[in-house]
């Protein structure tokens, strides 16, 4: 039996499996016994990079305009604020991280670190920070809107790829099922993205 949803159905369906992806990798964590003695500052970083990665799956959605009630004007509007969100808590991860334990970040950032994770890690932050500059001068260095859109999909794909294997290699305060759903819904909606926007170019 086929079942046939109403415009408005579909629309509510679509936004709650958003928020739902959002919200629901961010939960157990909070009740992480991992979290017990830690410093207020290293979970307080911890969770900036956990949000992080959670807004790398809606960054995409909004970059394509796939949710239903927003125009793409205000979608896109809404991409560059969550983008600006998503450096700051970068940001705050390796910061927070660098005033706990200094030597640790030291390596990592000159890819010393003898943890893949790491070297992982601070890969999808130097991408991160390309893909916003490349949109940031993308007058200035003169590229076209089709080039710059180029560069700053290979860099958000490089961006997403190694924060996502960062966040597998680590054991920490996510809970595992959640972490892997979450890591392969942030790959699916950047891949599906950017081959949408490859076969417009191309088309």
């Amino acid at each position: 039996m086929r079942v046939v949803l109403s415009g408005r159905m579909r629309s509510g369906l679509i936004w709650i499996g958003f928020l739902t992806v959002l919200c629901v990798p961010v939960l157990p964590a909070i009740w992480s016994p991992l979290l017990a003695w830690r410093d207020p500052i290293y979970i307080l970083a911890g969770f900036a990079g956990i949000v992080a990665l959670v807004l790398m799956f809606a960054q995409p959605i909004l970059a394509a305009g796939y949710l239903p009630g927003l125009d793409i004007r205000k979608s896109r509007g809404f991409h560059r604020a969550t983008g600006a969100i998503l450096l700051v808590l970068v940001i705050a991860h390796v910061g927070g991280l660098w005033i706990t334990s200094p030597p640790d970040v030291i390596d990592a950032l000159l890819f010393a670190s003898p943890t893949p994770f790491s070297i992982w890690g601070v890969a999808a932050m130097w991408a991160l920070f390309a893909a916003a500059l490349t949109v940031a001068m993308r007058r200035r260095l003169r590229m076209s809107p089709r080039t710059s859109q180029r560069i700053h999909t290979g860099f958000v794909l490089t961006t997403v790829l190694g924060s996502v294997l960062h966040t597998l290699l680590i054991v920490g305060t996510m809970e595992t099922f959640t972490k892997i759903v979450l890591c392969l819904l942030v790959i699916a909606a950047a891949v599906k993205v950017a081959h949408a926007r490859f076969k417009a170019r191309s088309g």
